[in-house]
């Protein structure tokens, strides 16, 4: 086998394991994943053991996610020289993560720095009140694996501790991205965006295959159009949507994620920050039901200091 069509596959690979900051959102959607299932969710943010954020490099790419979660890397057989030597150095580097992140799973309460979360350095400032623990979750409405999770993160949202303050922020890679975090902010304006609406776009878009951006994502008047008509479809008010989508602190709320997502280096969907030290993912935690546990430990550790 040839390394060129390898990496190809490989690549094929990884797109459908990740919604990452290269995928255009001006198509519509692959179809998601049942929900009610563990999703199949790679992160292509995912650094080396033992590495903060701030000391990240590129994510490897030659890593291939199975069917029942496990990561296993493609051999290739009757070629040498420097092809051998790259495969064997990705085979090395991706088994001892993934021995390293077996073990910890396998541990249940051992989380660890470099397998299970990556520390941010350093810290960064939240925006919650004394006493409260941010938690962010960054998502974008057309990734099919963020909403695979949603079901395991709205059962968690349910029984949170207190203090625990969850916020959810869309990212805005380019105009397509913008135009669904608009629709995102505008719905806070003007106080409806509850669980049920939140849902509603994801099934918009996830089931009914309708992206809510338009033909061309890059027109954003366009976009309104589609979002106007959508909203009406859920019985909210047009002409308080215009309004709130003119308004200068969704303009301001845009901003902030955009600079939230820059901060934290977000590249791919559906990524968790635990109050400005710790990120995380889906595949670092072990899975859906871990990463949950996971972001309630840590969580509970810093409500202690």
């Amino acid at each position: 086998m040839r390394l060129g069509p390898l990496l190809m596959a490989i690549g094929v690979a990884l797109a459908l394991t990740a919604c990452g900051r290269q995928e255009p959102s001006g198509l519509a959607p692959a179809k998601a994943p049942a929900p009610a299932s563990n999703p199949a969710v790679k992160s292509t943010a995912a650094t080396a053991p033992n590495k903060t954020v701030a000391e990240a490099g590129k994510p490897l790419t030659m890593t291939l996610l199975n069917e029942d979660g496990s990561e296993t890397v493609e051999e290739t057989p009757g070629d040498t020289g420097a092809q051998n030597k790259l495969l064997a150095a990705v085979a090395s580097t991706v088994a001892a993560a993934t021995s390293s992140r077996s073990a910890a799973a396998a541990s249940g309460t051992a989380w660890q720095d470099g397998v299970n979360y990556n520390r941010i350095v350093p810290a960064q400032p939240t925006d919650v009140p004394a006493g409260q623990i941010e938690v962010l979750e960054f998502f974008w409405y057309a990734c099919p694996h963020c909403y695979a999770l949603e079901p395991t993160v709205q059962t968690w949202l349910k029984s949170k501790p207190a203090y625990v303050t969850f916020t959810r922020v869309p990212v805005e890679w380019n105009e397509g991205d913008r135009s669904l975090a608009h629709l995102f902010y505008a719905l806070a304006a003007m106080g409806k965006m509850n669980e049920d609406i939140h849902g509603e776009i994801f099934k918009e878009i996830q089931v009914t295959g309708d992206p809510l951006i338009g033909p061309d994502p890059n027109n954003a008047a366009a976009a309104e159009r589609v979002q106007l008509s959508f909203i009406k479809k859920l019985g909210l008010s047009d002409a308080d949507f215009e309004k709130a989508y003119q308004d200068m602190n969704v303009q301001t709320a845009m901003q902030r994620a955009d600079q939230l997502a820059q901060r934290y280096r977000i590249n791919s969907v559906p990524m968790f920050v635990v109050n400005g030290k710790y990120v995380t993912d889906v595949i670092m935690a072990g899975g859906p039901d871990k990463l949950i546990s996971m972001l309630s430990d840590l969580a509970a550790q810093e409500h202690k200091h």
